[in-house]
């Protein structure tokens, strides 16, 4: 029998105290014992970026990171960015540039360019597909994703 750790998150501005095994991964957590189901998870080894959220203002692998490490910590999920009533502004350019088909690794891009649009000026084509290269899309081509990207560098302003 594991022992359990208490932690305590701040995940979309909500704070959660939940007891958790030492093992547990972050989307697990997230999806199993907060009921976010946003961060999704695909290879489970860190490459494709689907399980990506924002530990304290930066971006992480939720699949590489587990729970008791972020005791403490602020965490964003795709769930924080908006609503289907109230999209945000990445979720506005991804729509209006048509930057996803099957939608299965957008929430880990809008995550990924959240971070990237905090932190990075992004400003010509190149940056941009440096700032998505931790991302894998195996539906879109990518040039759409970037179009919304470039359109929201250009325009920088509140995300949500």
């Amino acid at each position: 029998m594991s022992a359990h750790v208490d932690i305590t998150v701040t995940i979309n501005g909500l704070s959660y105290t939940r007891r958790v095994e030492p093992r547990m991964l972050l989307s697990d957590f997230l999806r199993h014992e907060i009921g976010l189901t946003g961060t999704h998870v695909g290879c489970e080894h860190g490459v494709c970026g689907a399980c990506t959220v924002l530990l304290d203002g930066r971006s992480a692998r939720s699949c590489l990171t587990l729970a008791v490490q972020t005791d403490g910590a602020d965490i964003e999920t795709v769930e924080g960015q908006g609503s289907v009533e109230s999209l945000g502004r990445i979720q506005r350019a991804f729509r209006d540039h048509h930057g996803l088909q099957c939608g299965f690794c957008t929430p880990g891009f809008i995550m990924t360019i959240t971070d990237m649009l905090r932190h990075h000026s992004l400003d010509n084509d190149d940056e941009i597909r440096e700032a998505l290269s931790g991302n894998i899309c195996r539906c879109t081509g990518y040039e759409h994703i970037v179009n919304a990207v470039r359109e929201l560098a250009r325009e920088r302003g509140p995300l949500r």
